[in-house]
């Protein structure tokens, strides 16, 4: 994971990396279950299906803990975790700040094609400090080589996250759907704070307060909100193929963990829905 999402690149106010780290060794096959979210579901989950680690998107311990109790259900996941010899993981902000995570491939999903426009780094750049080299940055900015209406961008979203619905918030309602659009500020998960005040046609994220959206739509930007885990969710299966690449590197297999298995969630899903 550390190759794949260097844990340097996340926030400062964040908590990434080994979480909990069972003292138990696990016995036969071994799995690594991704999922964006540790819940009650996905640990019962991974219980069948013999995983030793699970890397968990959000982090499963944020702020310090006083006390772990059977009582709240997060900390008892968290101890059942540990007593069944699971491990947890969690990459969060490194994930979506590093060169081809989750802001870019939301990002490769609003253009058609690769040559179809520009992805760069919304916020600065986050340089190796031996080498000098980008790694990464904050969000990411998608200029268009060509406008397009607002409605088929919004088609490319449903689309590539396979949603049937999104909110949107128009600066102009009486010619919302044809405006013609060429730049994109994106932000995976909550994204109001990074997102305010930058030069865009529109705003794309998971979730805003209510007086972010005001703010932006009176400053003239349209606001494109998909649910906080559905902007992460899809990442998932990219990231299982690239974990599982780098566990079968030659290094790895000699530690015998060539024969590990990455899978994702089934039970992993966004809280809300639509009725």
């Amino acid at each position: 994971m550390e190759r794949i999402a260097p844990l340097r690149l996340a926030e400062k106010w964040d908590n990434v990396g080994l979480l909990l780290e069972s003292p138990i060794h696990r016995q036969g096959p071994k799995k690594v279950l991704l999922t964006i979210d540790l819940t009650s579901s996905v640990l019962a989950e991974s219980l069948t299906k013999e995983t030793s680690v699970i890397v968990a998107y959000h982090p499963t311990i944020f702020k310090g803990l006083q006390s772990l109790t059977l009582s709240n259900p997060l900390q008892s996941s968290l101890l059942t975790c540990a007593a069944q010899g699971i491990s947890v993981y969690s990459p969060h902000t490194a994930l979506d700040s590093v060169w081809g995570g989750i802001n870019d491939w939301l990002a490769e999903g609003l253009m058609n094609g690769k040559e179809d426009g520009q992805i760069r780094a919304l916020v600065g750049e986050k340089l190796n400090r031996e080498d000098g080299s980008s790694e990464g940055a904050e969000g990411r900015l998608v200029t268009l080589k060509e406008p397009i209406a607002m409605d088929i961008l919004e088609q490319r979203i449903k689309s590539h996250l396979k949603l049937s619905q999104i909110q949107v918030g128009y600066p102009d309602p009486t010619r919302s759907r044809s405006t013609p659009i060429r730049s994109i500020a994106i932000c995976a998960g909550s994204g109001g704070s990074m997102l305010l005040g930058k030069d865009a046609d529109v705003y794309l994220t998971g979730e805003m307060s209510h007086h972010e959206v005001l703010a932006a739509v009176a400053a003239g930007k349209h606001v494109i909100l998909c649910g906080h885990t559905n902007t992460e969710r899809g990442y998932l299966p990219i990231l299982a193929s690239k974990l599982q690449t780098e566990l079968r590197a030659i290094e790895f297999k000699d530690q015998g963990l060539g024969d590990v298995e990455v899978i994702v969630s089934q039970k992993d899903g966004h809280p809300l829905e639509f009725v």
